[in-house]
């Protein structure tokens, strides 16, 4: 048996769904890049990679389970749900508390990983559409709102350290 007879024959079982599943999978691949993209070009921890195989890996997952059991079953739910727990576990290692104070750091990081884990699945599902919609939607979020949020945060400090100061003086000048 010559290896091109035995390709054609491979393809040949299931054509359409493997152009399916390589469809799910590089929709799943790209939507999951887009949100490490935006992450790695802000220098965060997760990055490109990472929120790649999370989206790629959601997307095998469901595609695995509608193989097996078909697209009408409440097992694809259980498999949906393993997911979404299961990767919860991920991002909680990316969630530092740094000190005493209440600053925590991490937890757009650990969303968004959830998010690529949300996109691979609805992709593996063969939800075009609203996988396409909600990175659209996801990269207003990080792009756009975070710097708007940077900002607010800036000035809350800002304000603090205004308030700090103005409580110093207002205590040297009471201790003479």
């Amino acid at each position: 048996m010559s290896y091109s007879f035995a390709v054609q024959s491979l393809l040949a079982v299931g054509t359409f769904s493997f152009t399916e599943d390589l469809t799910r999978l590089t929709v799943a691949i790209l939507l999951g890049g887009a949100i490490g993209l935006e992450r790695e070009w802000r220098g965060h921890w997760a990055g490109l990679r990472t929120h790649i195989l999370v989206s790629m890996g959601c997307a095998i997952f469901v595609i695995a389970g509608i193989e097996m059991v078909g697209r009408d079953s409440e097992s694809i739910t259980r498999v949906i749900q393993g997911i979404a727990s299961g990767i919860g576990f991920l991002g909680a290692g990316t969630i530092l508390k740094l000190d005493q104070k209440q600053e925590i750091k991490g937890l757009t990081t650990a969303a968004s990983i959830w998010l690529a884990a949300s996109l691979g699945t609805a992709a593996g599902s063969g939800e075009y559409a609203l996988s396409v919609a909600a990175v659209l939607a996801s990269l207003f979020v990080l792009g756009v709102l975070g710097p708007i949020e940077n900002a607010f945060e800036r000035r809350q400090k800002a304000r603090k350290e205004r308030n700090n100061e103005a409580k110093n003086s207002d205590k040297s000048s009471q201790q003479e």
